[in-house]
């Protein structure tokens, strides 16, 4: 007796089919996300190094083309990103120190000013003057305790940075050992396919890197420019935070931003201030909707939609580490979907057969 074919159309099967594995691939993807945030100290660190060697590969490549031997070459990669971070730390550091003074008392001023202006009776700096004692004792307690907070979480965030920059040395030194490592541990028969895989996705994050270190060069000209014409002091060195802050969306460019009205507050007064504030919102407002969109759409080879979707996902799981590593890793994740396809889709000439 012959077994009846399915009742079901094929197009309903075919349906139910991709539902399974959208629903399978989901579960792993979720599993993977509480591991990794179980997990977080260990792997931000090997997270970030892969970002910070995909930055810097192309230099150890020149370094090595011209003769220099791969650990050394590894090794002044790193003293390169050290000295170029910590220079724009200590110019950063520097202009914020000569206007730290300025910067408190144009505050000071502010609040003056606000409080003669709109200030009621009982609500004058003279007031919270006198209440002080009171409101310290009654936060005393909380405040030690966020002190406290604060410096192990800076604590943490030094280690997982020495530990990224040390992962960025290794994985730059022994990238061709890690290829062979990969297809040793590969089932019989696909070891091309999973380093095809691996240099593909490898690849997405390279354009993602570049794509975002031309972004962030961009924002710090045109504001270091701005701020240059507006007699800004310590132009240069905002700039510079400006170019370092680029690597976090959103809140690094809040904050390099801030920190440039206030030192444009403090040494220009509200005026400049004001004018400060408008170009930075401007060129951030060209980075949001312009320059992200349509330069990661490039480099990474996707379409801005799926950029913007990605940093919306990344931060409502995983914060502002999520907002950074969102589009690389979609952008990893696409690199092998397209491997794929180009692998096994079926070609014009057998579906026409």
């Amino acid at each position: 007796m012959q077994v009846p074919r399915a009742l079901l159309p094929e197009s309903v099967r075919r349906l139910a089919a991709w539902c399974v594995v959208v629903l399978l691939v989901s579960g792993v993807v979720y599993v993977g996300i509480q591991v990794c945030a179980a997990l977080r100290t260990a792997v931000t660190p090997v997270l970030l190094a892969l970002l910070g060697t995909a930055l810097l590969r192309p230099l150890y490549r020149r370094l090595v083309r011209a003769g220099v031997n791969g650990s050394v070459a590894a090794g002044l990669t790193c003293v390169a990103v050290v000295a170029v971070v910590g220079g724009a730390v200590y110019i950063v550091v520097a202009a914020l120190i000569d206007t730290g003074d300025q910067i408190v008392a144009s505050l000071k001023d502010a609040a003056t000013s606000v409080a003669e202006h709109f200030g009621a009776a009982g609500t004058s700096l003279d007031d919270v003057a006198s209440n002080a004692r009171e409101l310290l004792t009654k936060f005393g307690g909380t405040a030690a305790s966020n002190v406290i907070s604060g410096v192990s979480v800076v604590g943490e965030s030094i280690a997982m940075a020495v530990l990224a920059l040390l992962l960025v040395f290794f994985f730059l030194r022994d990238a061709h050992r890690a290829v062979g490592a990969l297809r040793g541990m590969a089932p019989q028969g696909t070891a091309d396919v999973l380093e095809a895989m691996a240099r593909r996705a490898f690849e997405a994050v390279e354009g993602f890197m570049r794509g975002t270190t031309l972004i962030a060069l961009i924002d710090a000209t045109c504001i270091t420019v701005g701020l240059l014409i507006l007699k800004v002091p310590g132009a240069v060195g905002l700039g510079a935070l400006v170019f370092v802050g680029a690597y976090v969306p959103y809140l690094g460019a809040f904050l390099s931003g801030a920190v440039a009205v206030l030192v444009a507050l403090a040494d220009r007064g509200v005026v400049i201030a004001l004018w400060t504030f408008g170009v930075v919102l401007a060129v951030q407002v060209i980075e949001g909707h312009v320059l992200q969109p349509v330069i990661q759409s490039r480099t990474v080879q996707m379409h801005p939609a799926v950029v913007l979707l990605a940093i919306t996902a990344g931060a409502s799981v995983a914060g502002i580490l999520g907002m950074l590593l969102a589009v690389p890793l979609t952008a990893a994740a696409s690199g092998v979907v397209h491997e794929l396809r180009a692998r096994y889709a079926p070609s014009s000439g057998a579906s026409a057969s």
